[in-house]
């Protein structure tokens, strides 16, 4: 807010500060919101976005990228975005079906409901090993030394990596979530980073060098609409996704979580009363709550009309996710964290087919991770002067939450 009035920019440190109060006037007033320097529509309240994400027609498309930064947006469209060149082949978001499709199919086989039941014990496993080394030291970092490890491990071990290589793809991770003030995510230059460890998995397993990893393999078996393979660095990009958002997510809403838990004795106690059935609802009002993510973005294809706004192909919209989280009309008092509220719908993970391949795994690493905690841990306090978020237009989410516990 200024003193002549409202602006919203997604990429204005202020707006990053504490977006809630803006989303609050974007909701109330502003429900269709031009940003004018970057050509695009902010839609903030839930029904909107549930809707607007349900379209599978070819309305909106990620031409783009699902997260484009400021410097792709500042170049305003003419019209319609063509889908990408094949090659060099893009992460398969920005391309809308068959092709996406087709490429969330090849990745999506360890993420089924069957397969993810199956890693339950693994992540167990992998908690109370870092419980075991963490809860003598009294004092840690409850957003990367447990959840950032074991989600990290996760994921190495997912895409065939080792799993003692966990803190470095943590911190590359994290690295490149950063951004300058009023810049946004720049994606492009963090991926050098990230195909450092992901391209030499693609190439060992296409020289027969590795342990089948299923996902590399169903890129290697895939072929694009002309008949070509990908090549080792096309495959890997195809598993950024997973490298990305499987490591960085999870961490901030299980600490976060676990804070607004620790500040609530009365909820603290319920949920302790069954970790078994209370932990599974309590992790849907953290995700609600607590999720890290503010915005995804979709170009138009076609015109589109909402609130009597109509919006022209070319143009940008941008899902406020994390408006709609907390959305009055769909959750009442949605600023209060309640650990049992009925929640018949949530955004968090998206909707429609760029729905969240990790949805299952990411609820399952959530309720394990808060349970181990909580089961081992009967006291804990954080030390909120030095919890920090880190700078960025597109992350508003915990990533240092320093914790000293006793009586583990």
């Amino acid at each position: 807010m200024t003193a002549t009035g409202f602006r919203y920019d997604p990429f204005d440190p202020a707006v990053m500060a504490d977006p809630l109060p803006f989303y609050r006037v974007l909701r109330d007033e502003h429900p269709v919101y031009y940003v004018d320097r970057w050509d695009t529509w902010a839609l903030s309240r839930f029904d909107d976005i549930w809707n607007v994400l349900e379209r599978n027609d070819g309305t909106f498309v990620a031409s783009e990228g699902t997260l484009p930064s400021a410097a792709v947006l500042a170049t305003h469209n003419d019209g319609p975005v063509p889908d990408p060149p094949l090659h060099p082949l893009p992460f398969h978001a920005n391309f809308d079906a068959p092709i996406y499709s087709e490429l969330r199919r090849c990745t999506a086989v360890p993420f089924r409901p069957r397969s993810v039941a199956q890693l339950a014990e693994r992540i167990r496993t992998l908690a109370n090993e870092r419980l075991d080394e963490l809860l003598p030291r009294g004092r840690f970092d409850l957003t990367q030394d447990y959840g950032g490890i074991v989600a990290a491990s996760v994921v190495c071990e997912l895409v065939g990596l080792p799993a003692d290589l966990a803190a470095d793809v943590l911190a590359i991770v994290n690295a490149g979530s950063l951004a300058q003030p009023g810049s946004g995510v720049e994606v492009a230059n963090a991926r050098p980073g990230y195909l450092e460890y992901l391209t030499p998995v693609v190439t060992r397993r296409r020289a027969g060098d590795s342990e089948p990893v299923p996902i590399v393999d169903n890129l290697l078996a895939y072929r694009l609409p002309d008949g070509s393979a990908l090549s080792d660095t096309e495959a890997a990009v195809q598993l950024l996704g997973l490298f990305i958002g499987g490591t960085e997510t999870v961490p901030k809403i299980v600490a976060h979580g676990l804070w607004e838990l620790t500040s609530r004795p009365e909820q603290l106690a319920d949920v302790r009363a069954d970790l078994t059935g209370n932990v599974a609802v309590a992790r849907e009002e953290m995700i609600r709550y607590c999720a890290p993510a503010q915005w995804f973005a979709r170009t138009l294809r076609k015109p589109f009309t909402l609130h009597g706004t109509t919006m022209s192909p070319g143009q940008r919209i941008i899902t406020l996710l994390a408006s709609a989280n907390r959305d009055e009309r769909e959750y009442p008092d949605p600023d209060e964290f309640r650990w049992d509220r009925p929640i018949p719908r949530l955004l968090a993970f998206g909707r429609g087919q760029h729905f969240c391949l990790g949805a299952h795994l990411a609820r399952l690493e959530i309720t394990i991770l808060v349970t181990e905690w909580l089961r081992r841990v009967p006291e804990f306090t954080v030390d909120t002067a030095a919890a920090a978020r880190p700078p960025s237009s597109f992350q508003w989410g915990w990533s240092r939450l320093p914790v000293q516990v006793r009586g583990a």
